[in-house]
């Protein structure tokens, strides 16, 4: 049966692509959403930068018909922007109805009442217009098309058992996948293997899209770091690993993820030259004003929003003075981080980003660390993506968990970096870990498990 979906703005604003995922349904935008494209096509960031991108394919599409008339889209669907139904005497008593939210809610009951025999159903992500709305007797739907709806999501190992023979054939060449395994397994997914008939046999091995074989990378250290636990020699294993040019790795606060990847980073381009810069990227989701409105240059701007990188250097520098003004680290010099940084970053090998001064930018021949990546869309995640140049390497680190997500259009399983890890998985050049143990200290344990 055909439907109406009404969308909110905030949908338009999180998937500017959204016309095309409702099959061969109506997509109706109140003409008053179009009036809230309007106030934020000026925005800084993803949000401005969406709403454009909402208006581009909305002229494009317009060159087909009349959008107050429907257009028919390419997937059977037809789009039509509503300037009608927006009358609000019906509403209750103590309902504001000067407010947006209200307009649009009144179209859509407006909408069913005038189509009785068309189901007519809201698509927003906004919680209080979710609530009123379904109140009001509406049926509303949060934008499902890009979420990870598994409650397992891909976490990028097993525990698996095996004779030991078996396991003995790992270290000889590789092992062919166990039938039971065949089909079920993504390129680069890690296995913890233990013998079935010798008690602490065991093992930690990758496979390599053809056969199960021996982590390459266990036994290494990257700027000093060396990996403490089962879940960081796999992502260890990605990180260093120049044949898989995107790894995503998720974990709770204090697990290891910025410190592996920053470590890995610094042995890659500056200890071994196989990348020739790292860049650092955080997508900014700032709670008041986009950084744009901060003073100083893009770097003096960023700064505040690049701690977690700070940290990860001064960590693994460690600075000592050992007398000769040479660090404890293969004759580093001694200074300070930023000192560090600001070195290197002269020099052209490292660069802080967020994503407003990236675009149009390809990044060849280099390392690219996304921290925070929970925080992006998954529209946000593949624009991002689409910056890899040849022989670049990107990671996207973050915590996909509610409660670490600041960004109001995305949540645990539609954000950017969980839908990444789901939809790239399957490829020969792509890894994922998701980070157990919190590391940093017994105080972040208790407090990332027990709070």
């Amino acid at each position: 049966m055909i439907k109406n979906y009404v969308i909110d703005t905030n949908v338009m604003i999180h998937d500017p692509d959204f016309m095309y995922k409702f099959s061969d349904n109506n997509v109706v935008i109140p003409i008053l959403c179009i009036e809230e494209l309007d106030n934020l096509k000026k925005k800084d960031g993803l949000v401005g930068f969406n709403a454009r991108n909402v208006a581009k394919e909305l002229q494009m599409i317009m060159q087909q018909g009349d959008i107050s008339e429907g257009i028919s889209l390419s997937n059977g669907g037809i789009i039509r922007v509503e300037l009608n139904y927006m009358g609000t005497d019906w509403m209750p008593h103590g309902i504001d109805t000067n407010k947006n939210d209200t307009k649009i809610i009144s179209v859509v009951k407006n909408l069913q009442k005038a189509n009785p025999d068309i189901p007519t159903i809201l698509v927003t992500k906004d919680v209080y217009m979710s609530i009123k709305a379904s109140a009001l007797g509406i049926e509303v739907q949060d934008y499902q098309n890009d979420k990870i709806m598994s409650e397992d999501i891909y976490k990028g190992y097993l525990d698996i058992f095996l004779s030991s023979s078996d396991i003995d054939k790992v270290y000889s060449g590789g092992l062919n996948l166990p039938k039971e395994l065949q089909g079920e397994v993504y390129p680069n997914e890690f296995f913890h293997i233990k013998s079935q008939d010798n008690a602490g046999h065991e093992l930690l091995a990758r496979y390599d899209g053809e056969k199960i074989v021996p982590l390459k990378y266990a036994n290494d250290t990257a700027w000093g770091l060396s990996p403490i636990n089962r879940e960081q020699k796999m992502a260890f294993e990605l990180l260093m690993n120049p044949d898989v040019h995107f790894v995503s790795i998720t974990g709770g606060a204090g697990s290891g993820k910025t410190i592996l990847a920053t470590a890995c980073a610094l042995q890659n381009v500056i200890e071994t030259n196989k990348y020739r810069k790292i860049v650092f990227v955080r997508p900014v989701v700032p709670a008041g004003n986009d950084i744009g409105y901060l003073p100083g240059t893009e770097i003096e701007k960023l700064k505040p929003w690049m701690g977690s990188f700070y940290d990860a250097i001064e960590n693994l520098t460690d600075i000592k003075d050992t007398g000769s003004g040479k660090s404890q680290y293969g004759g580093k010099p001694a200074f300070t981080v930023d000192d560090f940084i600001e070195q290197y970053r002269h020099r052209g090998v490292i660069e802080t980003k967020t994503f407003t001064y990236m675009r149009g930018r390809t990044f060849s021949n280099a390392f690219i660390i996304v921290d925070e990546a929970q925080e992006m869309t998954p529209h946000l995640a593949k624009l991002m993506l689409t910056r890899a140049g040849y022989d670049s390497k990107f990671v996207f680190l973050g915590d996909p968990s509610d409660n670490q997500i600041d960004n109001h259009y995305v949540d645990s399983k539609s954000n950017g970096l969980i839908y990444t890890v789901e939809k790239m998985k399957e490829y020969n050049i792509t890894g994922h870990i998701t980070l157990k143990r919190v590391e940093r200290s017994p105080l972040a344990e208790i407090a990332e498990r027990g709070m």
